[in-house]
């Protein structure tokens, strides 16, 4: 039975103009799927069919209320191709690069395709279930889910809940460095196979779940300290559901 699944990328910071990263590759089962080249495909002609939407460049999107939040500044614009994911499995996203300094949360969202991902935007709605997230852990080092990230070269894996049930999806991984605002990597299209049965919950609107002024995204790093014995963070975006 086929599923297919697109993602989508966020990276984010509070305070300066330097989250810079896109998704460079998607992993599954084995095989790497490009992600869109922002430098260097809009120059190929024809151009290259990825199974990740077309982003505009490796910049962040600063405003968390835009409709730029869902899948990038690029125009959210479907793509027909696709990557083969099997319901349970682990999947790596791979970044080009993330900087150690951009400190903060990093977050991955599934979201139902209705009447397929080729004609699915997914900007309005509660369609957005967080399946994964690492925010601070003071006990882990280091304790920011960006820095393990950039620590793995650049990397990240999610498991993919075992009960879903097949069908058309997007998946949305971002990064919210907490000293800009926020970037969007873009959206990939995956084939989900398996047995599960379940139908997503009720999710999140992206734009709409994130405020510029809650505690998850309008904080100071320094706060964040392995002695401050008071500190903790709350991830936006709610709770991660486990399927």
């Amino acid at each position: 039975m086929r599923t297919s699944i697109a993602l989508s990328f966020l990276a984010a910071a509070i305070g300066s103009v330097n989250a810079h990263g896109y998704l460079a590759s998607f992993i599954s089962g084995g095989v790497t799927y490009p992600g869109w080249a922002p430098f260097s495909d809009p120059y190929i002609t024809p151009a290259p069919v990825r199974v990740e939407r077309r982003i505009s460049d490796n910049g962040p999107v600063t405003d968390v209320s835009h409709v730029n939040i869902t899948c990038n500044k690029g125009g959210n614009v479907p793509t027909t191709a696709y990557a083969n994911v099997a319901a349970g499995s682990t999947v790596t996203f791979q970044w080009d690069q993330w900087g150690s300094s951009h400190s903060g949360p990093v977050m991955t969202y599934i979201a139902k395709c209705t009447n397929g991902c080729a004609n699915f935007k997914g900007d309005s709605g509660n369609v957005w279930v967080k399946i994964d997230h690492w925010g601070w852990d003071k006990t882990a080092t280091p304790p920011w889910g960006s820095d393990r990230l950039a620590a793995q070269g650049a990397k990240w894996d999610v498991k993919i809940p075992a009960t879903i049930a097949p069908g058309e999806y997007i998946l949305r991984h971002e990064i919210l460095g907490l000293h800009v605002a926020a970037t969007v990597g873009g959206a990939q299209f995956i084939k989900l196979t398996g047995s599960g049965t379940k139908a997503l919950p009720t999710g999140v609107a992206l734009p709409g779940a994130y405020k510029a002024t809650e505690s998850g995204i309008l904080t100071q790093l320094w706060w964040y300290s392995t002695s401050n014995a008071t500190a903790s963070y709350t991830v936006p975006g709610g709770a991660v559901w486990s399927g």
